[in-house]
């Protein structure tokens, strides 16, 4: 099987990542996916859906095992649909992997070409973003500063070392804190002169 050509975003809750997924998936040849989205879509009267639902609401990470099968399940709908094709576009990641077991799974998946660290030291800057996006997009899972909290120490503890796995080479540490604007043509010139 034909490993997908991938640029992930990596960062905190609040840091970005689904901003800069969608801009850079605006560009022709960009196939953006947000396993954020899948799995908020999901049906919670299903088994999936409750599973998702229970994590979730803790603040937690959903198993890989989980994770990973409904994202290839999801990739393998969007191929079928003509909407993502591998051959000639490249796919832009966001909210997956988000630890070291779903990057090993993935590593025979995905062909990584840059991970850009969407990097925001400033906790209280992303506690903030978090709660003006609950109210603006119904996210009940930024509702709760206590929630908001565990996710941010789910992140350092989970998802943080995933950076190690894909190591300094393939990394682009980004501003986090700046303009979308400024953050996306950070993103974009890490991209260009990778293809120089």
């Amino acid at each position: 099987m034909m490993k997908y050509s991938t640029y992930l975003f990596f960062g905190a809750p609040g840091s970005g990542k689904g901003t800069q997924g969608k801009i850079l998936g605006t560009i022709p040849r960009f196939f953006h996916f947000a396993c954020g989205d899948v799995f908020r879509a999901l049906d919670t009267r299903t088994q999936l859906g409750q599973a998702f639902l229970e994590y979730s609401s803790r603040g937690e990470l959903v198993p890989d095992d989980i994770t990973v099968q409904l994202w290839k399940a999801r990739i393998a709908d969007h191929v079928g649909a003509h909407m993502f094709k591998p051959d000639i576009d490249a796919l832009v990641l966001d909210g997956i992997p988000r630890n070291v077991g779903q990057a090993r799974i993935m590593e025979q998946i995905i062909d990584v070409r840059k991970v850009f660290h969407l990097a925001c030291p400033d906790r209280a800057a992303l506690v903030s973003r978090l709660r003006k996006r609950a109210l603006k997009d119904n996210r009940f899972d930024d509702a709760s500063e206590d929630v908001i909290r565990r996710r941010l120490q789910t992140y350092e503890e989970e998802s943080k070392p995933a950076l190690e796995f894909y190591g300094p080479g393939l990394i682009k540490e980004v501003d986090a804190i700046q303009s979308a604007v400024k953050v996306a043509f950070d993103n974009l010139t890490a991209i260009v002169q990778e293809a120089r």
